[in-house]
């Protein structure tokens, strides 16, 4: 359920209060809580890549897969590999890190992990890349601006400046 924060005030009692203003109803829910302890989950709302731009990318990935004679995942995974704000690295004892990295890749095709040396004895960096099924709009954006650019260094047709801005007008609104 979306909605906007409104307003976080103090109480009488001293306790924090929220305001929220609902995007759609929550009368009957809130009938049959009854006055009831409730568990909230409040983050900041962000938009999600649209279907669109997840189609236009493996139209781009299938091309340069063709162009390179690579695999489309192969494609899919370098050039997940090589854009920024994707990934996170977290040390850990070099036991653990072999479960870490079979559990994450788990997840999806683009979900990748690697591990490299540390300078902390008996333990190892894990380079965690999430997939693009978590990216938003932002993030997808970063994805396809590289497909894209790859796409023109081997002279592969893309969409137009243009019309690459009005899917990213489009991406952002959703």
């Amino acid at each position: 359920m979306r909605g906007r924060l409104i307003d976080l005030s103090v109480g009488m009692n001293g306790k924090q209060r929220v305001t929220i203003e609902l995007d759609s109803g929550f009368r009957e829910t809130y009938d049959t809580l009854k006055g009831g302890d409730v568990q909230l989950e409040v983050k900041k709302h962000r938009n999600r890549r649209s279907l669109d731009a997840n189609a236009y990318a493996w139209a781009l990935i299938d091309k340069i897969a063709s162009e390179l004679s690579l695999t489309k995942l192969e494609v899919y995974r370098n050039t997940i590999r090589n854009i920024g704000g994707v990934s996170e690295s977290i040390c850990v004892k070099e036991s653990a890190a072999g479960k870490i990295i079979s559990v994450w890749c788990e997840r999806g095709i683009g979900w990748q992990a690697e591990a490299m040396p540390s300078k902390i004895k008996g333990c190892v960096n894990v380079l965690l890349h999430y997939g693009s099924s978590s990216y938003d709009t932002k993030q997808m954006s970063l994805l396809i601006d590289c497909l894209v650019a790859d796409a023109k260094e081997l002279g592969i047709e893309t969409a137009t400046e243009e019309q690459l801005e009005r899917y990213k007008d489009e991406w952002s609104t959703r």
